[in-house]
């Protein structure tokens, strides 16, 4: 079976921050990683320790303490100097490089409007970088340019971050179908909360394996991470991990790479 990309998020709310992940990412051996330029506009507000264990989930397909993730601080459009940034991140990584401007209704924290992100994305293409993330839900007029823009140069993530459970596995199936004209990889997330959501991932996966789409299917929550672990197993394209670490992570449906690069040797994937 081909082993997938692993791309590692990196984390940091400042350009140094995320080129000293971008560093330990390299060191875990990552194939590219994932950079949030909204996140620059990001600031967490400070919470009660006790607050991510102290109250049982109620859904009674999960299991362990609620987790509650954490809420952030939007900054002034103007604190960030994008073409600087850009250049920075552009000279301080060495591995191939998603650059991501999410907006607030995929749960993205860019503070401006899509005009203005719009021109962030086209600036992040301009750049000659490997790789852009382009929303699904990005307007025809708009992502026209876009395309053009990346076409011979910049391969596209097609992405969808949805607030919502998995439909079913057929239509998880037909939503990849219909948008792998949209992109160099389809990008599918939802918002799971046990088995039943897992399965209905992991369903989706198995039965496209054998499909000629490039994809990556998850989740972002309990059940979220079953189909990173079994990337290669599911004919996945790519898969996203993290350098943090902590118990925190399945409630999120994340996975650290380096475990995710242990599950696959020990599962024989490799």
């Amino acid at each position: 079976m081909s082993r997938p990309l692993v791309c590692v998020t990196l984390n940091g709310y400042t350009v140094d921050d995320i080129l000293k992940d971008a560093a330990v990412a390299t060191a875990a051996g990552a194939d590219l990683v994932e950079v949030r330029l909204d996140m620059l506009w990001a600031r967490e507000k400070e919470s009660d320790p006790a607050a991510n264990g102290a109250e049982d989930d109620s859904s009674a397909d999960s299991k362990g303490p609620k987790y509650v993730p954490p809420e952030f601080v939007s900054q002034p459009l103007e604190s960030v100097d994008m073409e600087t940034a850009l250049d920075s991140l552009k000279q301080g990584i060495d591995l191939p490089v998603i650059l991501t401007c999410r907006p607030d209704r995929q749960g993205g924290h860019y503070p401006g409007d899509e005009a203005q992100r719009i021109e962030i994305l086209s600036s992040a293409i301009s750049s000659g970088v490997s790789w852009v993330d382009l929303e699904l839900d990005i307007t025809a007029e708009a992502r026209r340019p876009l395309i053009e823009a990346a076409k011979g140069k910049t391969k596209v993530i097609a992405s969808l971050h949805s607030d919502e459970r998995p439909p079913s596995a057929s239509e998880i199936i037909q939503d990849v179908e219909d948008s792998s004209d949209m992109g160099d990889v389809v990008k599918l997330c939802y918002n799971t909360s046990g088995r039943a959501d897992g399965l209905r991932l992991f369903e989706a996966s198995w039965d496209l394996k054998d499909a000629n789409h490039n994809y990556a299917i998850m989740g972002s929550g309990w059940g979220g991470d079953w189909t990173r672990i079994h990337a290669p197993l599911l004919g996945q394209a790519m898969v996203y991990a993290t350098m943090e670490k902590g118990f925190h992570l399945s409630r999120q449906g994340r996975i650290n790479a380096s475990d995710l690069q242990t599950a696959w040797k020990l599962l024989e994937y490799e």
